[in-house]
Parts: structure tokens; C-alpha cells; sequence
């Protein structure tokens, strides 16, 4: 007899067929149902759910093509494999970004495995993936970025299976979120090694042309320099960068950390001394370049750790992961 029972939610917007599918693949990623389990018989869920028989097939027969379930002639429908997929869509694939990743996959169940997508902050990349992954995944993991038509997108997802990581941005109370702060948090770092700080002349936020780093840390970044009565500019072209002694730079973006490196090596400036810098997002090298950089970032191992949680229990979750500053010689 199987253990599997369905009900249609007469109340939802979804189609009869993705709700059995959604509730097939739910079940079995909850470990209700196991790998050789028996299903229902088309007969059986025709009178106990008041499905057609055209719905029931198409059903099975979308599993049976994802490989997650599969039919014995005279015997009925089983449980291929304890295996169901995530979606995952990251903006770009970078060093902090493997960290999250790889950490996302360290802490998941071994009967999970894992699409990986990247929308690049494309608006139409972003709505193309997302509606061709509609029913086809247990649980939806997703990069948002602020775009006026995320919200109707990502809308299409149920909320009980969207998981928001690293922006909590177009977050609705349905879906979950597991996110950092670019604005206080920010400014409370900075607060605790203000000291550091104040012994450059002036305070350089590069906020290159090319990034889509949340634009509230300019707001942040230059509250903090004005109530201290810290010296600051915030440089928003790539090719104004060039580095003098005294002055101290925030950096969003590891290209231009490079090139910054770069300046200091031509000028011969020893980080921490002639000149500093503060770079977002840890990333595994940072800390021996150059006898350490200054990082200014979110726990991503945690957050890796915090999504993998969500796809293996299922359980809603708004979780601000705490942001740090790193001090290390470069400041």
C-alpha cells in the first residue's frame, strides 16, 4: 500500500497536474518517500483526489521524463530514486561566490543535487531561466537584484519553495530570505575601527561605473565620513583611480583592487602605511596578498550553510547573516 496520500488545493493558482508533480518530488525530498516506494495507481488517485485520468498520466509521465519515478508493467508506478533538484541562480560566479557554493553543497543531503544558473543582472536572462524552471525543481534558490520587474517574475515561484540569498531586496513575506546589510552594517564596522581610519588623510569610496553593489552603501559610507568628520570623495569612474600617499580606498571590486595593488607597487607604497585599502567580500586569498587585506564581508560559508538548511527542512527563514570588518595590514 503506498504512504504516498495527495489532496488537491482547490484554492490554488497552480494546475492539478504540477500540484501531484510538486507534491511527488516534495514528499520524496522530505523523505516521506524513498527510492522503491510504491505510488498511487491512476485508478486510486482518480477517486480519492477527483483527478482525471488525462491528469494523472500527464503527471507521471512528466516524473517518469525527470527520472524520478518509473512504471513495472502489471505493478504499478515506483520511486526511481531518492534524488530531487534545486535550483540555484547566482548574478556571477566569483571568488566569495565559490565559498557560498561550495558550502551550499557540503551541507546538502546527498539525495539532492543541484542546477546552477547564472543571470549576470540581466532582466531578461533572469525571466527566460526562471520560466523555464517553473515545476521542474523542489526548491528555488535565487540572487535577486533591484529591477522594477523581479517582483512579477519571481511571483510565478510558490513561496513556500523560494529561498532569497545574500539581497534582501523584492522579498515578500511568503518566500524566505537569507541576506547581509550593505547600509548600517556598513557603518557600524567602520565605527569600530574608526581609529584605523582616521589616520588617512582622506577617505576614497571607488564605486566603479560597471557594478551593481547596492547604491545604499554610498549612502551609509557617507554618513559615516561626515558625522566623524572624516575627509572622503566617492570616485565613480573606473579610470580616475590614482593612487596617493594618505589616502585610504573601499573597494566593491577585485579588478580594481588589482589595479590599486598595481599603483602601489609602481609608487612603491607599502599598504597600511603610504596608502590603505578596504576590500568587500572575503574571499579565500585575501588574506595573504600582500601580508593580508582588509576585508569588509558577510559570513558566506554560513550563508552556504544557512541555504542548505532551508532545501533539507523546508522550515521559512529571514536571516541577516552578520557583516565584519577584517582588519589585516593593509589598513
Amino acid at each position: 500500500m503506498s504512504k504516498f496520500h495527495f489532496q488537491i488545493d482547490q484554492s490554488s493558482n497552480q494546475l492539478k497536474f504540477q500540484q501531484l508533480i510538486d507534491a511527488v518530488t516534495e514528499a520524496i525530498s522530505k523523505n516521506l518517500l524513498q527510492a522503491g516506494d510504491i505510488l498511487p495507481s491512476v485508478n486510486q488517485l482518480c477517486k480519492e483526489s477527483s483527478l482525471s485520468r488525462d491528469t494523472v498520466f500527464k503527471s507521471y509521465a512528466e516524473l517518469k521524463n525527470r527520472g524520478i519515478i518509473e512504471s513495472v508493467p502489471h505493478k504499478g508506478y515506483f520511486v526511481a530514486k531518492a534524488t530531487t533538484k534545486v535550483f540555484l541562480f547566482l548574478d556571477t560566479f566569483k571568488a566569495y561566490k565559490e565559498v557560498l557554493y561550495g558550502s551550499f553543497l557540503d551541507n546538502l543531503p546527498e539525495n539532492i543535487t543541484v542546477d546552477l544558473h547564472f543571470h549576470h543582472y540581466n532582466i531578461n536572462v533572469f525571466e527566460t531561466i526562471i520560466k523555464e524552471s517553473i515545476g521542474k525543481y523542489t526548491k528555488y534558490i535565487i540572487m535577486n537584484f533591484d529591477h522594477e520587474r523581479v517582483p512579477d517574475i519571481i511571483k510565478e515561484i510558490p513561496g513556500n519553495k523560494l529561498l532569497i540569498i545574500d539581497w534582501n531586496v523584492h522579498v515578500s513575506k511568503l518566500n524566505s530570505c537569507i541576506y547581509q546589510g550593505f547600509g548600517q552594517a556598513l557603518y557600524e564596522s567602520f565605527e569600530k575601527d574608526i581609529e584605523l581610519i582616521k589616520k588617512y588623510k582622506r577617505f576614497i569610496y571607488l564605486y566603479p561605473e560597471f557594478t551593481y553593489h547596492p547604491k545604499e552603501s554610498i549612502r551609509y559610507f557617507e554618513s559615516f565620513c561626515k558625522n566623524y568628520n572624516i575627509s572622503f570623495l566617492t570616485m565613480r569612474k573606473s579610470k580616475e583611480l590614482d593612487v596617493n600617499a594618505g589616502d585610504l580606498y573601499l573597494m566593491v571590486s577585485d579588478r580594481m583592487l588589482a589595479r590599486f595593488l598595481d599603483q602601489c607597487d609602481q609608487k612603491q607604497y607599502t599598504l597600511g602605511k603610504e596608502a590603505g585599502v578596504i576590500s568587500y567580500n572575503e574571499t579565500p586569498m585575501k588574506k595573504y596578498v600582500k601580508d593580508g587585506v582588509t576585508v569588509i564581508s558577510t559570513d558566506f560559508e554560513l550563508m552556504g550553510r544557512k541555504a542548505a538548511e532551508f532545501v533539507s527542512t523546508g522550515d521559512h527563514v529571514n536571516l541577516c547573516i552578520p557583516t565584519k570588518l577584517m582588519v589585516r595590514s593593509s589598513l
